[in-house]
């Protein structure tokens, strides 16, 4: 259990969050949720002792242990992967190390015989016998084969890194488990056993996350930063939706009703103040008037970018053809023989646990790469439009914001692109910023900014969501629900995936896997 009591952190005037009082009890899964900047990661590093607040105290139950999901891909890079998960519980790899110390002497004294006695029943009480296959369980619930397990760290690619980082964090149930954006770099079946697995997990949870499917399947509680507060909400991400929509929407007609029987009462004050024979009354309604009050409404730190794709012409019947497609990348085979005939109204989500297979795919559609063997052909009628994974080469310049969209056709000088940037949250000064320094969520903003002015009608979306808060991530979800024509889409969001494709398309390393149908009943059909 962590209780927070009058907990309070500013950053200068920037006030994150202002006495917050939370309990955070066991068997309940709280999400922390807010836009990019309201304080969520520095929240968790508060609850951790990472970060020190300004005011107020954490308490956590004594002897409890708590485990922090480790953004420091490279922290562990000498150790084993196997090693690393089990470090995750710091008192259990203690004692493991100090028993294989002991026994590898080659004289056993009576202090190591009394000592190693202590060591074992320690060992035993902490389930150290089975440490090596619980770990590989994780490992492999995660995607983590059993034979990446004796490699060190620094062997793996970056995907891998981060999923042994999460086994070690969920490694040896602890009591308090802190997760900041466990999903990212996760397939969806492996979101789905992530999901399972906390679940069934008895402790305490606490977990930042953009991904709106995971928060409606795993949490019990929202726990909302917004207005300089947290405020927590009983139920999953779609409760804490309608019910802070409902709050909201209550005290902006609490707010409309004292305003105006205030401006009935002022209205009777001016009329009546100076008649003798209505004189009480008056008086008693500026009494009345000084009683009442009018909420100043908090300004909310959620914005919603506007984000529509017009397309300036329909799709023809010809879409686009793709014949015995194959690459290889540093003599690995990434696409073999891939055939696929895209159609008239066609939404498709491209799914599989080999990302680069999609990425290549996109790239190779977009003009970016070339393939080994086959070939593809888009239809006359067809303008495409492509958002790559990896975009910082777009902003390597040190352009302003302005001037960067102004490169991209049709942009119509400072005002037209002012206009647009402001619909999309860069409004005054923040049209003028440098593209060197925007973060992850503005790059996406701009990338998005400069497909919409294409007016494609068929657009090629790798992984689009990376970085968005939920505000943008909502915004592009009912952009894409709402655009009329072709869609190609990757992407590690549930939620995004369901309720925008209408065919799925899986690229496995035999082929093809084709369905006409929705997210859902294509996991449901297996």
């Amino acid at each position: 259990m962590i209780n927070v009591s009058d907990v309070t952190l500013a950053y200068g005037r920037k006030v994150l969050f202002k006495e917050v009082n939370i309990k955070f009890t066991p068997g309940n899964c709280y999400g922390v949720i807010g836009a990019n900047g309201s304080g969520k990661s520095t929240f968790l590093k508060i609850l951790s002792g990472d970060v020190e607040q300004d005011k107020g105290e954490v308490a956590i139950g004594p002897r409890e242990r708590i485990s922090v999901l480790s953004q420091d891909q490279f922290a562990f890079d000498d150790q084993t992967v196997i090693d690393t998960v089990i470090m995750g519980h710091k008192r259990l790899y203690e004692v493991m190390a100090a028993r294989e110390a002991i026994y590898a002497k080659p004289e056993f004294s009576e202090e190591d015989g009394v000592l190693s006695a202590e060591l074992e029943v320690e060992f035993a009480e902490m389930n150290g016998y089975e440490a090596e296959s619980e770990a590989a369980v994780l490992l492999k619930g995660l995607g983590i084969p059993e034979s990446l397990c004796p490699r060190k760290i620094k062997e793996l690619n970056g995907g891998d890194k981060v999923r042994v980082l999460l086994a070690r964090a969920l490694y040896g149930n602890p009591d308090v488990l802190l997760l900041d954006e466990p999903t990212n770099h996760l397939d969806l079946r492996s979101i789905a056993w992530l999901e399972d697995f906390l679940c069934r997990f008895r402790n305490t949870v606490i977990v930042v996350s953009h991904d709106r499917h995971f928060l409606n399947q795993v949490c019990t509680h929202i726990a909302d930063i917004d207005f300089g507060k947290i405020r927590v909400y009983a139920g999953n991400y779609d409760f804490w939706y309608q019910a802070s929509q409902l709050i909201l929407k209550q005290k902006q007609n609490d707010n409309r009703k004292a305003t105006e029987k205030a401006d009935d009462l002022k209205a009777f004050i001016q009329r009546f103040s100076a008649n003798a024979s209505k004189s009480k009354q008056a008086t008693s309604r500026k009494k009345l008037l000084e009683k009442l009050t009018i909420e100043d409404m908090p300004v909310s730190s959620r914005k919603y970018p506007f984000i529509q794709f017009k397309p300036e012409r329909p799709c023809g019947n010809t879409i686009l053809e793709i014949t015995g497609l194959g690459k290889e990348i540093q003599g690995v085979s990434v696409l073999n023989n891939l055939n696929l005939t895209v159609r008239k109204g066609d939404k498709i989500a491209f799914v599989g646990s080999d990302g680069l297979a999609k990425t290549t795919l996109f790239q190779i559609l977009a003009g970016e790469m070339k393939p080994d063997s086959g070939s593809f052909r888009w239809g006359a009628t067809i303008t495409p439009a492509y958002f790559p994974k990896e975009n910082s080469a777009y902003f390597r310049g040190d352009l302003n914001l302005v001037d960067w969209l102004c490169q991209f056709p049709p942009c119509d000088g400072e005002s037209f692109a002012r206009g647009f940037l402001g619909r999309m949250l860069f409004s005054g000064d923040e049209a003028l910023k440098k593209t060197s320094i925007l973060s992850g969520g503005e790059q996406v903003r701009c990338m998005l900014s400069r497909m919409m002015l294409t007016g494609a009608n068929t657009l090629i979306l790798d992984e689009p969501t990376n970085h968005l808060d939920l505000e943008s991530l909502t915004a592009l979800n009912n952009g894409l629900i709402a655009f009329p024509e072709v869609l190609l889409l990757a992407s590690r969001d549930h939620e995004l995936v369901s309720t925008v494709a209408n065919r799925i398309v899986e690229i496995t390393p035999d082929g093809v896997i084709d369905r006409v149908m929705g997210f859902e009943e294509y996991l449901e059909a297996g």
